[in-house]
């Protein structure tokens, strides 16, 4: 117990002395947010910054801090140090700069940042890659709170995907404070109740936390760097968060609130991840138990086990509950942030409520083709795709500092991880079955060099962007 004590104070103590170096960077203004300068009722509206943290927390906070959490203990308790120190020096510092940067630019998509600090070459690649994210994610999280729906109740997944999509469609076209401002924080008060009940029901069950080693302890000795890293996404830093940051971006009306908004947003979703990353050791006992009732029940199968166990029929019903809110409280928002991105690109107007109503009945059409897939087939592409996006968004992240910093220094809390991030990503798309699968020490080798010419690229930059007047 005392290790997962140690790990949330290191949480905590992340939160308040790094962000404030990272808020340093950003330097908050004075000046109104585009919520106020632009609010329409509908994407543009002026909401409490502690409603917003508890919206942006259920936007990012999908299936990842638990289903991700738990696939990524399979490594064992080394886990742990990416959660954490993922979190710390690269998740929350992604979704704040995400967030900060959409609030300088009028509340922009993600897509339009990109293009604006990367350059207009990448407009479309990054339009395609971050559309299909959307909607992949959409599809995993509707078909995952659709499984843990039928374990629940025995209700056909047919008659749940029916109620989900309904509910997503209402989510992504109604005015975010009608719908989405009312139930999130509701629902982000059970979410944290959730992993209370978990740690509880372990405490009162005399189960025996793990013990911290940094082994490999996966069952099958897959290499944790970077298949871990892949893995646990949203638990540590993920590109699907970029997305959902311009939506309370558009809501806020303080820059100063954006360090709690954002950056504390992603350290209690971190928070969630490692409970369910310790639950899972403490509760199987050892890799072994876990990998297995992974690959025979999946992911839903071992959280309804795991709940109902440690909590019984009544606290592990909410403790679902609290799993399934996970998913479609990002489901619905990950449609929202499509419709929004293909309006913003289009120029058109969000209060057009025939012209979202298009966009949106189009993309939840191809979401349901793919929300008959098999949950492990969604998140196995899902995952690097994801991470691929987050590196993207830590290189404009550099750049954005670099045009307005004070100190061209502080383009390196965003620099750093973008380096780390671009060697797990392509020694993975080198390595993996879904990649190239080249041998591991070439896909290493390939990986540090595109890594070193990122790095060259970037000091030039250092020395040759001009900064923003």
């Amino acid at each position: 117990m005392w290790r997962l004590t140690i790990g949330l104070l290191v949480l905590l103590l992340g939160y308040l002395l790094y962000s404030r170096l990272v808020e340093r960077a950003v330097s908050p203004l004075h000046d109104p947010t585009p919520a106020i300068l632009r609010e329409d009722g509908v994407d543009y509206v002026p909401i409490s910054k502690w409603r917003n943290q508890l919206i942006q927390l259920l936007n990012i906070a999908g299936t990842g801090p638990v289903f991700g959490a738990l696939m990524g203990a399979k490594w064992g308790p080394i886990v742990f140090l990416w959660i954490i120190i993922g979190t710390i020096f690269g998740g929350a510092v992604h979704d704040y700069m995400a967030g900060m940067m959409s609030i300088r630019n009028g509340g922009s998509s993600t897509s339009a940042v990109i293009r604006k600090y990367l350059g207009n070459w990448i407009r479309y690649p990054a339009l395609v890659l971050i559309l299909f994210l959307l909607v992949l994610f959409a599809a995993t999280f509707a078909r995952s709170a659709g499984d843990l729906l039928v374990e629940l109740t025995g209700i056909p997944i047919i008659v749940w995907m029916i109620v989900i999509f309904s509910y997503f469609m209402a989510s992504a076209l109604l005015p975010i404070n009608k719908l989405i401002g009312k139930i999130y924080p509701v629902f982000g008060v059970i979410l944290i109740l959730t992993a209370v009940i978990l740690v509880a029901g372990l405490i009162v069950g005399g189960y025996c936390f793990p013990t911290m080693t940094l082994n490999n302890l996966h069952p099958t000795g897959m290499e944790y760097f970077p298949d871990m890293l892949i893995t646990v996404a949203c638990g540590a830093i993920s590109g699907f968060h970029a997305t959902q940051s311009p939506l309370v971006a558009r809501c806020v009306t303080d820059e100063k609130d954006g360090r709690m908004i954002f950056y504390g947003a992603m350290v209690i979703e971190s928070v969630i991840a490692l409970v369910w990353a310790t639950a899972g050791l403490a509760f199987y006992g050892d890799t072994a138990a876990l990998t297995a009732d992974l690959n025979s029940g999946g992911a839903s199968g071992v959280v309804y086990n795991m709940s109902i166990a440690l909590a019984g029929p009544i606290g592990g019903a909410l403790a679902i509950l609290g799993v399934v809110i996970l998913p479609v409280t990002s489901g619905d928002t990950a449609l929202r942030s499509a419709r929004m991105m293909i309006q913003d690109d289009r120029g058109l107007d969000s209060a057009n409520l025939r012209g979202s109503l298009i966009i949106t009945v189009a993309i939840t059409a191809i979401i349901g083709l793919l929300f008959t897939l098999d949950f492990t087939v969604l998140w196995n592409y899902t995952a690097w795709m994801n991470q691929s996006l987050a590196t993207v968004v830590l290189w404009t992240a550099s750049l954005f500092l670099l045009r307005t910093a004070r100190n061209r220094l502080y383009s390196l809390m965003t620099a750093l991880p973008a380096l780390f991030m671009t060697m797990v990503v392509i020694s993975f798309i080198m390595h993996s079955s879904q990649g190239l699968s080249l041998d591991y020490g070439i896909s290493m080798i390939i990986g540090l060099l595109v890594t070193i010419a990122a790095a060259v690229a970037f000091i030039r930059c250092m020395f040759t962007v001009s900064r923003d007047e």
